[in-house]
């Protein structure tokens, strides 16, 4: 039986000469079994633990029958265990293993040290750990070029954050879509036309770069699958996008979203349900508008170059308000539009002080060869004409 997971050792005798464990495990792997020499060996005394590392690769071995002195297991669940030995005097600390695994591993050791049923545990013969047994898992891989793509071999499993650019990709390898680990995923610079929906298995994908590649459309079962309680990063700069879908909005964790360089006529009508988006790029599209719902992002950055934006046109008369005219102008214009046959002219005369100002109007015209003088009396009854 075999567990892989990392271990430190720590001597229980080291505080006693003012010492301390690292406090930190190195990449290892546990073997529960016997020699090559006693592999058929039905007692419980050759069981021995071994721990291979990757500057033991031949590995420690510790006796287990009634050697063990106490389980730790309180946090079995998030991988991490102790076993704490008799001889020699120390702690074997497990921890980043899988629950499960650990749990069965543990179970076989308490079964060796008590020397009961040993004949039923999946013992292995302890032999030498190969490099890529306690070698770190490889969470980060970089491809730039088609000559480096793996072809034969499979990705790592263990992959957090793969990059695949200018591999002249017109599909997505469906060898990517088995890291359930990976959450970073960059695409960008390929040949990709269409995505799969088994995207949306990646569970723990937060990154998603599809920059520079030859997409159509963004598929609506992507918006509807896990991606929408784990994607906050999408780029789909430099694509040939005409419109998102409606369920777009279903991708509440988005933060950062780039969308420049694509072919958009509108944006998905509902994307203020975007609560947790704080960046939006969406420069040198087609957009004639931006629609209702924009209002309600709450972004702390916004590019929206080089989109053909109409101007408003609006239903009602622009009506703009005027200040009511004095009496003066209000003559002077009526002046104005007298015809040429009567041309009415505004004439103030003198008024004592105490009097209010009289205005009259003097009409001239024609009245049987003679002029004549109607005047129209614009002032306070107290004051006469002269």
């Amino acid at each position: 039986m075999r567990l892989q997971c990392e271990v430190e050792v720590v001597s229980r005798l080291l505080p006693t000469c003012g010492l301390r464990g690292r406090g930190r495990g190195t990449r290892a792997l546990l073997s529960l079994g016997r020699p090559p020499g006693r592999a058929r060996d039905s007692g419980g005394g050759g069981v021995y633990l071994m721990v291979c590392t990757a500057r033991d690769r031949v590995g420690a071995r510790y006796k287990v029958q009634e050697n063990i002195e106490r389980f730790f297991t309180r946090f079995v669940e998030e991988g991490k265990a102790t076993v704490r030995l008799r001889e020699p005097a120390v702690d074997v600390c497990l921890s980043k293993a899988n629950a499960s695994n650990l749990k069965n591993f543990l179970s076989a050791v308490r079964l060796a040290h008590q020397g009961t049923n040993i004949g039923a545990l999946p013992l292995s013969t302890l032999v030498p750990a190969k490099n890529s047994e306690v070698e770190k898992p490889k969470t980060k891989m970089i491809i730039t070029s088609r000559r480096d793509y793996p072809l034969t071999k499979n990705f790592p499993y263990s992959l957090e954050h793969l990059q695949a650019s200018y591999c002249k990709l017109a599909r997505i390898d469906m060898r990517v879509l088995c890291l359930k680990k990976l959450r970073k995923l960059d695409l960008s610079h390929n040949h990709i036309k269409q995505l799969p929906a088994t995207i949306g298995d990646l569970i723990c994908l937060q990154e998603l770069n599809l920059h520079d590649n030859h997409l159509e459309s963004f598929s609506g079962a992507l918006c509807n699958s896990t991606l929408q309680k784990s994607l906050q990063f999408l780029d789909l700069s430099q694509n040939k996008i005409k419109a998102l879908p409606i369920q777009f909005c279903q991708l509440r964790e988005l933060v950062n979203l780039k969308l420049d360089d694509n072919e958009l006529i509108r944006l998905p009508f509902k994307i203020g349900q975007l609560d947790h988006l704080r960046f939006l790029s969406a420069a040198r599209n087609k957009l004639p508008f931006l629609p209702s719902d924009f209002r309600r992002l709450c972004l702390e950055n916004l590019d929206l170059f080089g989109n053909p934006f109409e101007q408003p046109n609006p239903l009602v008369p622009n009506i703009q308000l005027k200040i009511p005219l004095t009496l003066l102008e209000c003559a002077a214009r009526a002046t104005k539009n007298y015809s040429s046959a009567c041309m009415p002219l505004p004439v103030i005369l003198p008024v004592p002080a105490a009097a209010a100002p009289t205005l009259f109007w003097v009409e001239r015209g024609q009245e049987d060869g003679k002029e004549s003088q109607n005047p129209l009396w614009l002032s306070s009854p107290s004051f006469s004409p002269l």
